[in-house]
């Protein structure tokens, strides 16, 4: 049996990180792994986290499983955060965003197997991988303008005109990876007017909530896409804004009519069951704790403030440094973008350049993690862009 199979292609990401490692260079900088760091380059535990394990570890009494949906206190802090007060929510807790994704493109495949999902252009390599891996239909929406490096938004509305109804479109809520550009309040009314035109059902992924503009400015659209469709998909990860990215925690909502929801949420218990029964409790106990406990809440919202000024101030620095060394412009949509990532627009030349002469790392498409510099490696990088001709 095991003979038949073939190697699977690797991921560019991964390939990458062990490329760094093996480096020796004692300069070398890495803006390949999507994770945040601090200034010192350690991607630390947040304060509340900590606070929340100290207490979780003295008061909890059992090891034995949660739930099908996983506990229902993280289900609700979790769609309160990100939705605020609903009642047409069913949910499930799942294994990081990842999971909540795969399981909401096979509640689709359930539901209406012969839909299309269409992605943005680019869009997260997985999201991709996981349709194919699925048998699912695809198509793309453009997105990145390559040459102003923000959003493409007359092409995206052609593209959006041609979605089919009871067709799904894949929406980053925020902080779009791996661009960086968002887009704008009046762009997302815009789009949400085409998708009710068109009778498509919105998914959002959502992975980045308070790395951009604020914990309740980046559910925005979010919300806005809540509150104008029937049928709303939303999977969210709290890898990033509570830096539990090992303890792999995350949920899927499913936002439909109140006399629906029971057989909705039926489903998303049966499909957790089909994958892997019980959700991991670990982290969503920690994030239940910290969003139920007022001192833990806003000792967490001010750390990740922190994170969140600290990369914009990277992302400032990074365009001011390379504004006076080319004496333009060019790379000034460095400090509009959102999130830990931006595209940079060089080629992959450029790029290999980079890793080759500068020992930069990045990914072949030019994708940076802001949060991987720091005020020491910001000149180094912005010198090396200019040295490769960028």
């Amino acid at each position: 049996m095991l003979e038949a199979l073939n190697p699977q292609p690797q991921d560019k990401i991964l390939q990458l990180i062990a490329l760094y490692r093996e480096d020796k260079r004692t300069t070398k900088i890495d803006l390949g792994v999507g994770v945040y760091k601090d200034p010192t380059g350690l991607t630390p535990v947040m304060r509340a986290v900590k606070a929340a394990e100290k207490k979780l570890w003295e008061v909890e009494t059992t090891k034995t499983y949660t739930g099908l949906a996983g506990e229902p206190a993280y289900n609700s802090a979790l769609v309160k955060m990100i939705l605020g007060e609903t009642d047409r929510a069913a949910s499930v807790a799942t294994p990081g965003g990842t999971g909540a994704i795969r399981q909401a493109l096979e509640l689709v495949k359930l539901a209406t197997p012969g839909a299309t999902v269409w992605l943005s252009a680019p869009t997260w390599p997985n999201h991709p991988s996981i349709i194919k891996f699925l048998g699912m239909k695809m198509a793309e929406y453009r997105y990145f303008d390559a040459a102003t490096c923000g959003v493409d938004f007359e092409g995206m509305k052609a593209d959006l005109a041609k979605v089919a109804p009871g067709d799904v479109v894949l929406l980053h809520g925020c902080c779009h990876n791996p661009t960086g550009a968002n887009l704008t309040q009046a762009q997302w009314a815009e789009t949400v007017a085409i998708l009710q035109k068109q009778g498509a059902v919105p998914f959002v992924d959502l992975a980045y909530q308070g790395f951009g503009d604020g914990l309740e400015e980046d559910a925005a659209a979010t919300r806005l896409i809540a509150a104008s469709f029937p049928e709303v998909l939303i999977a969210a990860s709290c890898s990033k804004n509570f830096g539990i990215y090992r303890e792999r925690t995350g949920i899927l909502i499913a936002l439909t009519s109140p006399d629906r929801k029971a057989v909705v949420q039926g489903n998303l218990n049966f499909l957790n069951r089909q994958n892997f029964s019980f959700p991991p409790d670990h982290g969503a106990r920690l994030v239940t704790m910290i969003l139920e406990d007022e001192a833990l809440t806003a000792d967490w919202k001010a750390e990740l403030e922190e994170v969140r000024l600290n990369m914009l101030t990277l992302r400032q620095s990074l365009a001011d440094a390379l504004r006076k060394l080319t004496n333009s412009d060019r790379y000034d949509f460095v400090a509009t973008h959102r999130g830990m990532f931006s595209r940079l627009g060089l080629t992959e030349a450029q790029v290999l350049r980079l890793r080759e002469e500068h020992a930069i790392y990045m990914v072949g498409d030019s994708r940076i993690n802001i949060a991987g510099l720091n005020a020491q490696t910001v000149p180094i990088l912005a010198q090396a862009i200019v040295a490769v001709g960028g």
